[in-house]
């Protein structure tokens, strides 16, 4: 009581007021995803050599149309199975940038990086609904076979959008099943990224990456959190 006594007299306080306010926690503006999410089990899809053997990683550049000079983006980039050969792929007048959350992960792509010497490369840790890329800057933004690990889908594409250049896409290669099974439904994936703003230039069936092969491009005025209507799975 002596110290609650003491309190009140420097604080100036009447006692009838508490002497600790609680901030109230902000709701949330995005809508939740209506779907699982998919745990990250391992930052490696398959071995380095059997993907090239079925020349997945060109033929992914290839239908997304990357090209020299072109700056990317290799969202979930994990050991850097993408971020080595797209790097060869845009050249020394080109630029790449590799970004993951997992921390252990980020640093061991790395210290590739710098072993393999890759001026061109750089590598960067994202937030779980925040790839926090720089706006304006890539002609196309790779997110291969880790969608359905975004557990805030519309706030993480939200974020996303002002990166893009004003001709860029974003390519995504997931496989053809439920997101809980580690894919995401091409429906689905069409409906999340619309609420955001974005519409849909193409899907292609790409087996050699163990599934199919999306890109969007921005459509519009990016929306209001609020305004943003989620999707359901089927």
């Amino acid at each position: 009581m002596i110290a609650l006594a003491l309190v009140c007299l420097f604080a100036g306080c009447d006692g009838a007021q508490p002497i600790l306010k609680q901030q109230a926690k902000r709701p949330d503006p995005f809508p939740a995803a209506h779907r699982p999410v998919a745990t990250i089990v391992s930052s490696r899809w398959s071995t380095e050599e059997a993907r090239d053997r079925l020349k997945e990683a060109d033929t992914v550049m290839d239908r997304a149309g990357i090209a020299k000079g072109m700056t990317v983006a290799d969202i979930g980039a994990g050991e850097g199975y993408y971020t080595i050969r797209l790097a060869q792929r845009v050249g020394p007048e080109g630029r790449v940038l590799a970004e993951d959350i997992i921390p252990a992960t980020r640093d061991a792509l790395a210290q590739r990086v710098a072993r393999e010497r890759l001026a061109t490369v750089s590598v960067r840790l994202g937030e779980p609904a925040d790839p926090k890329l720089p706006d304006a800057s890539f002609d196309r933004i790779l997110m291969v076979h880790m969608y359905h690990e975004i557990e805030q889908p519309y706030e993480f594409l939200w974020r996303m959008r002002p990166s893009l250049k004003p001709d860029g896409m974003v390519v995504v290669v997931d496989a053809d099943r439920p997101t809980a099974n580690h894919g995401t439904p091409p429906a689905l994936l069409a409906c999340e990224f619309a609420a955001v703003g974005y519409e849909q230039v193409s899907r292609q069936d790409m087996p050699s990456a163990g599934g199919y092969l999306a890109t969007f491009r921005v459509k519009g005025a990016r929306p209001a959190p609020e305004a943003i209507k989620g999707c359901r799975a089927a």
